[in-house]
């Protein structure tokens, strides 16, 4: 079958020649003997020559290992893959060799709302992790112990990281506007010796004081010997330690090289049901993915690169790909709607950004608001946009041509807090396809399987990766037998990652994200993921946001309810219910009209922005609403009270 979607960009005969892609596929042929007639093919061989991809990866990324390995990968399983053993390496080392070079450029720029605009060096960022992890040294922090801290997106997370990750300690983050439960129910598992918060911040210009919050937090983390606090609101708390004390000391950076998979950070899953899941990275597997990922983004050294994100998200994490590669990442910690829309992109634009990247939300809801960034603004040196935290609909493509620059390269990506990293990405020297992800990731063995474990193309088949990645789970903290990480990826398929999420792989190689396949629509035989019925709902006017569950009861026809946030001054009247299905019948199908539409006034989601299908849908089957959420994971929790009424009306 034809592909349909309509190609939006395609890159230069320069913009190829100099792709860094094409510089890794000119060292293959020049020092592997390699030659690939298209990106498929160097795909195929990347994920069947496992250890000639990843031990290329490494020598054209100068990952600077202190001990060599004694093999790649003894043996091809997941779980329990064993990568590089023998080897000896540590992320901090890596993203701080490049103080050696360059001193004196400039390496992170941050736009705060509480702190205004401040510059690092190479220099003074190490220099400062130097002290920091000298501090640590002292307080007892040695291999293996867990340092958390509850602070925003600013270079002091940075820093605490990169000290803790210096001296073989554990790092955990979350942001801090997450709450008390959510937090104690990260931090509380994995047991942490040193905590680290600011105690308030201003967000869309007002002033948030935490120190009540979090300082209960800290009082409920018996394993607790030191707090660390960076005062912005009031004087420092009795028995806690100044973070501006810790900064200035006068010291060599002192790495300890750790074993290849050796845990560098603990993330979490959403947490949106029971208590979150802590997943343990290991240093050597995150650096290789980030090179990786550097290569499908085309990050160097004279890239200037912004995500914009909390500090609760893996994109957080994901952020530090692009230093590793010398390149200056600007950090934005502050309300993205204020005083309106367009600061973010004044951002872009003042920073003279060459990569940034947002949550498909952030894109959709500048497409909603009506504005043109490119009316007011100059994007003289953006080269790429990203995307990902959930599908970007083909409008949300063409929202970017059209109002910010109609020559950048989109290349929205798809992966997960689970492996620290993307099952799919861009490629600079591909063409764009509306709606449509560029291409599968080298050394990622995705694949769409059916119920049955055949692989499919053209139609939505759930994603998948057959063969391991060296990011992939270490394990769960805790998790003494594996048995919560084997349920949690590997219980469908035998060997297989099941990764949870709907995906249509194209005749080219290209993909398409549908959604969650754990809250799949499937009305009368037919499957869908959700994000079709969304692009068509909220592709009018009337409609700001939306959310839709099937409801499949045994011995009963399935019941599917669409829940929708409506613009100001909007009532949902029989006139618009009539023109949202109309829409549904339109854009996808008069098989997927919902039976009931309701309006509601948010639509909850987690903290990452991601909409909250499956516990709504275990809340509408009879589930206990105490049991179907964790409150303290989703960014708007009153939100649901509307959904637990309309669950006792229909009970």
């Amino acid at each position: 079958m034809t592909n349909q979607r309509p190609i939006l960009w395609t890159p230069s005969a320069d913009r190829i020649a100099n792709a860094r892609i094409t510089r890794f596929t000119d060292w293959l042929a020049e020092n592997r003997d390699l030659e690939f007639f298209d990106y498929n093919g160097l795909w195929e061989w990347s994920i069947s020559d496992l250890e000639g991809f990843w031990t290329a990866i490494a020598e054209v990324f100068d990952i600077r290992f202190g001990r060599k390995w004694d093999a790649v990968l003894p043996e091809r399983k997941m779980p329990g893959a064993d990568w590089f053993p023998g080897a000896t390496v540590n992320f901090a080392d890596q993203i701080l060799r490049h103080a050696e070079d360059k001193p004196d450029a400039t390496a992170v720029i941050l736009q705060s709302e509480t702190f205004g605009r401040t510059e690092l060096t190479w220099a003074e960022l190490a220099a400062q992790v130097a002290s920091v992890a000298s501090h640590l040294r002292e307080m007892g922090v040695t291999k293996g112990d867990r340092v958390v801290a509850v602070l925003p997106n600013t270079p002091q997370a940075l820093i605490a990281f990169l000290a803790t990750a210096s001296i073989g300690a554990i790092w955990s983050l979350c942001a801090p506007d997450m709450g008390h439960v959510a937090i104690l129910d990260r931090f509380r598992q994995i047991e942490p010796k040193v905590m680290i918060w600011q105690d308030g911040y201003i967000h869309a210009g007002k002033q948030i004081d935490r120190r009540d919050v979090i300082e209960a937090i800290a009082s409920e983390l018996p394993s607790l010997e030191h707090r660390i606090v960076l005062p912005v609101v009031a004087d420092l708390p009795a028995g806690a330690v100044d973070w501006n004390s810790l900064t200035s000391r006068k010291t060599d950076l002192n790495v300890e090289m750790v074993e290849f998979s050796h845990p560098i950070w603990i993330v979490y899953s959403s947490g949106t049901t029971g208590n979150p899941k802590p997943i343990v990275h290991g240093h050597g597997g995150v650096l290789l993915e980030g090179a990786k990922q550097a290569l499908h983004q085309d990050l160097g050294p004279c890239s200037r690169y912004s995500w914009m994100t909390s500090s609760g998200w893996i994109m957080w994490n994901s952020q530090w790909s692009a230093l590793s590669q010398g390149a200056v990442v600007a950090m934005f910690d502050g309300a993205p709607n204020h005083p309106d829309l367009l600061e973010v992109w004044r951002f872009v634009a003042r920073e003279k950004l060459t990569y940034f990247g947002a949550g498909a939300a952030f894109f959709t809801g500048c497409q909603k608001a009506g504005i043109v960034p490119r009316d007011t603004l100059y994007f003289s040196a953006l080269d790429a946009v990203g995307s990902t935290g959930s599908p970007l609909s083909q409008e949300g493509y063409d929202w970017i041509y059209g109002a910010v620059r109609p020559d950048v390269w989109l290349a929205p990506i798809s992966g997960g807090t689970d492996l620290a990293g993307a099952f799919v990405l861009g490629n600079p020297t591909l063409p764009v396809r509306a709606g449509e992800m560029q291409c599968r990731a080298l050394g990622n063995a995705v694949r769409a399987f059916d119920d049955m474990g055949n692989e499919l193309f053209g139609e939505v088949g759930e994603l998948v990766c057959t063969e391991p990645l060296p990011s992939m789970p270490l394990y769960f903290w805790g998790d003494e037998d594996g048995s919560r990480l084997h349920d949690s990826y590997f219980d469908t398929y035998p060997g297989v990652w099941r990764h949870g999420d709907w995906i249509e792989i194209t005749e080219e190689g290209g993909s398409v994200i549908y959604g969650r396949s754990d809250a799949t629509i499937n009305r009368r035989g037919l499957r869908l993921g959700s994000s079709e019925i969304y692009r068509a709902v909220e592709g009018l006017d009337e409609v700001q946001d939306s959310l839709v569950v099937d409801l499949e009861f045994l011995g009963r026809d399935s019941f599917m309810p669409l829940f929708v946030t409506l613009s100001e001054g909007v009532t949902l009247d029989d006139a618009l219910k009539g023109k949202i299905n109309a829409a549904i019948r339109a854009g996808v199908s008069a098989r997927f009209l919902p039976d009931e539409i309701v309006e509601v006034a948010e639509i909850p989601r987690t903290l990452s922005g991601k909409k909250l299908e499956v516990p709504v849908k275990k809340l509408l089957l009879g589930g206990d609403w105490e049991k179907v959420v964790n409150r303290d994971s989703m960014a708007n929790p009153d939100s649901f009270d509307a959904f637990i009424a309309y669950a006792d009306s229909r009970a």
